[in-house]
């Protein structure tokens, strides 16, 4: 079989704040939609923003991550995978479809004047709905730099 892969790279904007829930088994589940704009020239020479809406989820130590740091407007970076699922709907019997990026490693962006943490990086080998913690998180989390730590 050829091989293939599945990633994805977005930069972009939270647009409200995550909603957080919990399996009966007690895994932590995040979901939330980023925005991407793309910018054009149109024919006449103006600049023109297109917006593209992203549906994401993460589990496990990512989700709590993001209940913690993440709120509206936030600015992420976010490395994932497409999956689409799909479900019939109970009151139509309709087939529903849902395409969303599962979350895989992340990096906020904020500053902290918009009340984030400036600059930590949650990055974790995930499958499907299961994300593990490694010791490097602890350490990027506590190895802050500031302006006065950059040479130029």
């Amino acid at each position: 079989m050829a091989k293939s892969v599945n990633k994805v790279i977005l930069l972009g904007n939270v647009g409200k704040d995550p909603e957080i829930r919990a399996t009966p088994n007690g895994a932590i589940i995040a979901s939330f939609s980023l925005a991407t704009t793309d910018r054009t020239k149109d024919q006449a020479g103006n600049w023109t923003d297109k917006t593209e809406w992203h549906n994401l989820v993460a589990f496990q130590r990512t989700a709590e991550i993001i209940r913690d740091y993440v709120k509206k407007g936030s600015k992420l970076y976010v490395e994932g995978k497409i999956q689409t699922r799909s479900w019939d709907d109970k009151n139509t019997g309709e087939k529903k479809y849902r395409t969303e990026i599962i979350v895989n490693d992340l990096s906020l962006l904020s500053g902290r004047g918009e009340g984030e943490s400036g600059g930590y990086s949650r990055s974790s080998g995930a499958s499907s709905y299961n994300q593990s913690s490694t010791a490097q998180d602890d350490l990027s989390q506590s190895a802050e730099i500031s302006d006065d730590d950059i040479p130029f």
